[in-house]
């Protein structure tokens, strides 16, 4: 299909500022039919959900609309979506839950390469329950996680695997089937973080294995919260702490609360967005459309990415962090004497948004040898463009030459 990136952008309000955009990883613009889904949810009657009033069913659509679209966007349940404050959150709430069953001596694999949502949580509750954290390690040369550096930590004691999609930091894709296989056949249960993965690639969370998944909305132009996929079946054998009258059905029983029904309108409206640039027609269906648009995306960025790569291959004293064979459009690098703060703030002078810091993955970055302090990260979405990369290149080259 031709990807359109200038029709693309123009329904994105907040590009007229002007500012080229490398900060997708820590959350993307809003296009201009979500901020509308956002508000017309709230400019109908809205009540608690029911199936009487106008107020109730419009709620109880909203929800309805939510889930189909988050499943077609995983390739999952729709009634194992559940909604969360944050993709963080979601995850102390499950750790909180399975690490009730654990016992002195049972064991947790957690990675160095994973955003600290995916490490903590568990090394807390691990922490709790007496139980032993295992640390699968990646290669700092080549930001590879091999299969077998989680394979050789399993055992028999071994609960749960919590392992990243893809690196926030770096981009680094694990391949998640092939860590799944290996898991499940220790019997453990195999949690993923797919916050960076989901806004780049077509996901299917039963290929890829895992018994648990969160994302993040507004990191694929929706709004800011989190949620969960898992199998309904899954969900059914976890009782998590819950007011008395509020609903036990699955996935009710694990969202505490009334549900801010204007974000899943605006996280429908997302998914929306992406399938509106794929092929087909609605003939085609949400997800075989969903297909084709991470293909046009994934071809779209990884143009861009190449062309940086070129560009940056040019330049004295930057070294690129990212290597990984399997990576999504995200690059973290480092300067020769110079800190990635002073390039962030040099390029922000010029319009160009590329952060620098860790990202919260905090374990990557001082196994990177970078401490605390990290990189400056460039991460791509779909609307960047070719002015938004020379932009970029010009700015860097200066910084250098100063």
């Amino acid at each position: 299909m031709t990807y359109d990136v200038g029709t693309l952008r123009a329904r994105f309000p907040a590009l007229r500022a002007g500012t080229a955009h490398f900060d997708g990883p820590g959350g993307t613009q809003t296009p201009a039919p979500v901020i509308a889904a956002f508000t017309e949810a709230l400019s109908r009657p809205l009540s608690n959900r029911g199936t009487t009033l106008p107020g109730e069913i419009h709620a109880e659509t909203l929800v309805a609309e939510f889930r189909r679209a988050m499943a077609d966007l995983l390739g999952a349940d729709p009634a194992g979506i559940v909604l969360g404050r944050s993709a963080t959150q979601l995850t102390y709430d499950i750790s909180r839950v399975l690490s009730g069953s654990w016992a002195p001596g049972d064991e947790v694999i957690v990675s160095r390469l994973d955003h600290d949502a995916n490490i903590r949580p568990w090394v807390q509750a691990a922490g709790r329950a007496g139980a032993v954290v295992r640390w699968a390690e990646f290669d700092p040369a080549t930001g590879e996680l091999p299969p077998e550096a989680v394979g050789a930590l399993l055992t028999e004691r071994t609960r749960l695997v919590a392992v990243t999609g893809a690196s926030n930091l770096i981009g680094t894709r694990p391949d998640l089937p092939a860590i799944a296989e290996l898991v499940h056949r220790a019997g453990a249960l195999l949690h993923v973080d797919g916050v960076h993965l989901t806004a780049h690639e077509f996901v299917d969370v039963e290929r890829l294995g895992a018994d648990f998944f969160v994302c993040s909305p507004y990191k694929f132009f929706g709004p800011h919260h989190g949620v969960l996929s898992a199998r309904p079946e899954l969900l059914e054998t976890l009782r998590p702490d819950k007011l008395v009258p509020s609903g036990d059905s699955v996935p009710e029983r694990f969202e505490l609360g009334t549900l801010p029904y204007e974000m899943l309108a605006a996280t429908r409206a997302a998914v929306d967005f992406i399938t509106e640039l794929g092929t087909g027609g609605a003939a085609a269906g949400r997800r075989e459309r969903l297909r084709s648009a991470f293909a046009a995306i994934g071809e779209h960025e990884g143009a861009l990415r190449e062309t940086i790569e070129k560009g940056l291959a040019g330049l004295d004293g930057v070294t690129v962090r990212s290597r990984a064979a399997e990576r999504t459009p995200t690059l973290l690098l480092s300067f020769e004497n110079r800190a990635a703060s002073d390039a962030y703030r040099f390029l922000a002078r010029s319009g160009v948004h590329a952060p620098a810091g860790s990202f919260y993955a905090l374990e990557a970055s001082r196994h990177l040898g970078l401490g605390d302090d990290g990189g400056l990260r460039v991460g791509l979405s779909p609307y960047n463009d070719t002015d938004d990369v020379e932009r970029l290149l010009t700015g860097l080259a200066e910084f250098l030459r100063r």
